[in-house]
């Protein structure tokens, strides 16, 4: 019995970076705070433009792309998949920092840490 409570009362553990982690407690094992996975590398900030199904989304940024041919900038976007723990509540429309990880799938290669805004 002790075994389960101190599983229930699990800390989330310090991925390296200052993010708030989540207070819901999660037994997913590609979960940075409560699982074995190690984030690393790159880290982008985006809004989910998919419904979070299976414990993935997908993300999307704009950026700007430069056309020498007429000197000027045109608009861009980025669309990246990323794994969605289940201690974190993220759903279509919010904008949510990820971090880039090992593979966790054929096409996820990145996760989310934290939500910037819903």
């Amino acid at each position: 019995m002790e075994k389960t409570k101190a599983k229930t009362e699990q800390q989330a553990r310090d991925i390296g970076i200052p993010v708030i982690p989540p207070s819901t407690v999660c037994t997913d094992r590609h979960c940075p705070f409560h699982g074995g996975l190690k984030v690393r590398g790159r880290t982008f900030t985006g809004a989910v433009i998919r419904d979070v199904t299976h414990k993935s989304t997908m993300i999307e940024f704009p950026r700007k792309f430069y056309l020498p041919k007429y000197e000027r900038f045109e608009n861009r976007r980025t669309r990246v998949k990323a794994h969605i723990p289940p201690c974190l509540p993220i759903k279509k429309g919010d904008v949510i920092k990820i971090m880039e990880s090992r593979p966790i799938s054929k096409t996820k290669n990145f996760v989310a840490i934290e939500v910037v805004k819903k």
